[in-house]
Formats: structure tokens, C-alpha cells, sequence
């Protein structure tokens, strides 16, 4: 018999790498490789790049929030929201929320200002919020992990 926790765990636990696997690619490569460009050199790659890339991510940030609830249902964890020795899952609902918001609603207002002309100043923003989101999302990771075996 499967056990369809299990499986939702694991498809949770591959979700997030892809999904800052994804983050960490942009900010530590992508970004500071397009930084070395003209404008409109630039412009150009990100735009080809992000049309290949924010389906999939949208699709592993989806499917983090879907295999997160199930394990919420199928493991009756909701009490653990109101419970401060589980700080850590509101973190992770915090860093999910702020991603889903920045990949379902804010990156569509960036990418128009990216193709305008504030495109470099659009740049150095938008590396600088990618390296505040990365450390947010590796602090999460390193919490989640931690929490869930016990070390806090």
C-alpha cells in the first residue's frame, strides 16, 4: 500500500530544490552574467530566459503549496500554526506567500519595467531582492530541516 504522505513529502522536498535551485542559479549566474551586457543585449536574454523558466517554477511553487497541504490534511498538523515551538512552518507559508506574490503578481509589473528605460536601474534591484531572497529562502530551508529533526 502507498503511502501518499510519504509521496507528497517527497514531492514537496522536489518542488523546493528545483524551485531555489532555480533562485540560486539566477542570482549567483544569471544575474551578474547579465549585468556585464548593454542594456538591450541584456534585456533580450533575460526576457528568453524567463519565458523557458517562470512556467516552471510557478509549476514547483505549486506544487509545494498542493503537497504542503495535503501533508497539513493528511497528517492533522494544523495545530502546529499555534504552536511557537513550530516557528518554522510559518516561515516557510511566509517565504511561499512572498514567492507566489512575487512570481504571480510583482514579476509582471518588473518585466514591462525591464524593456523600458530604467532597465538598469530594474537590474541592480532586482539582483539585490534576489539575494535577499535567496538567504530567506536557504535560512528557511536550513529551519524547516531543523525543526522537522527536532533542533529547535
Amino acid at each position: 500500500m502507498i503511502d501518499w504522505g510519504i509521496v507528497a513529502r517527497a514531492i514537496h522536498i522536489l518542488a523546493v530544490v528545483a524551485w531555489i535551485g532555480g533562485v540560486w542559479m539566477v542570482t549567483m549566474v544569471l544575474l551578474p552574467n547579465l549585468r556585464e551586457r548593454r542594456s538591450d543585449d541584456w534585456a533580450r536574454e533575460f526576457d528568453a530566459i524567463e519565458r523557458r523558466f517562470a512556467p516552471q517554477v510557478r509549476i514547483a511553487v505549486l506544487l509545494v503549496l498542493l503537497s504542503g497541504l495535503y501533508m497539513l490534511y493528511e497528517y492533522d498538523l494544523w495545530d502546529r500554526f499555534a504552536d511557537a515551538r513550530f516557528w518554522w512552518m510559518d516561515l516557510m507559508v511566509g517565504l511561499w506567500v512572498l514567492f507566489a506574490l512575487m512570481l504571480f503578481a510583482i514579476e509582471p509589473i518588473l518585466a514591462h519595467r525591464l524593456r523600458g528605460r530604467r532597465g538598469g536601474v530594474t537590474l541592480a534591484r532586482m539582483l539585490w531582492l534576489h539575494r535577499v531572497l535567496l538567504v530567506l529562502s536557504l535560512a528557511t530551508i536550513f529551519a524547516a530541516v531543523g525543526g522537522a529533526h527536532g533542533l529547535f
